[in-house]
């Protein structure tokens, strides 16, 4: 099992955080798009204009000096951010639009998340180093799902 350790920057933290809330954005934006139109439409729309955003970005960045990247070649499966994207967006724009709102899509989808990365660092998936659960990450998990049943069953005052 490899474990790393390596300092908390607090700008990393900052931007986790505003990720977050850009991700809200964006699942608020896609299910009204869906809500006009259907999820497959909405997640063509956000792939669409992330392309063109993706372009603009690049056409500045090239310009600045470009730092180190990795060596070698990126595996294969690392080219299928793209699906998981594309699904993320649909099934997103579907649940928003459900009765589980924006609050209770965007809780079962953290609860989600750190499922699969509890898994991804116990058994190293997809290059990742083997980290063992620890009770702190069972115990966090259990909160967030804990959370999201409140939020889902109790938050709009049923």
């Amino acid at each position: 099992m490899t474990t790393t350790t390596q300092r908390l920057n607090p700008l990393h933290v900052l931007a986790a955080f505003l990720t977050g809330g850009l991700l809200t954005l964006m699942v608020l934006f896609n299910g009204q798009l869906a809500h006009y139109g259907n999820p497959l439409f909405s997640s063509w729309a956000a792939h669409g204009t992330g392309t063109v955003a993706a372009i603009i970005m690049l056409a500045v960045l090239y310009r600045r000096p470009r730092a180190p990247v990795a060596s070698g070649k990126a595996p294969l499966w690392a080219y299928l951010g793209g699906i998981s994207g594309a699904l993320t967006v649909i099934l997103t724009s579907t649940t928003v639009n459900s009765a589980l709102a924006l609050s209770g899509t965007l809780a079962l989808g953290l609860a989600g998340q750190v499922v699969f990365s509890l898994a991804a660092d116990r058994w190293g998936l997809f290059g990742m180093p083997r980290r063992r659960p620890t009770a702190r990450d069972m115990a966090a998990l259990a909160l967030i799902v804990a959370g999201s049943a409140l939020i889902i069953l109790f938050g709009r005052g049923a």
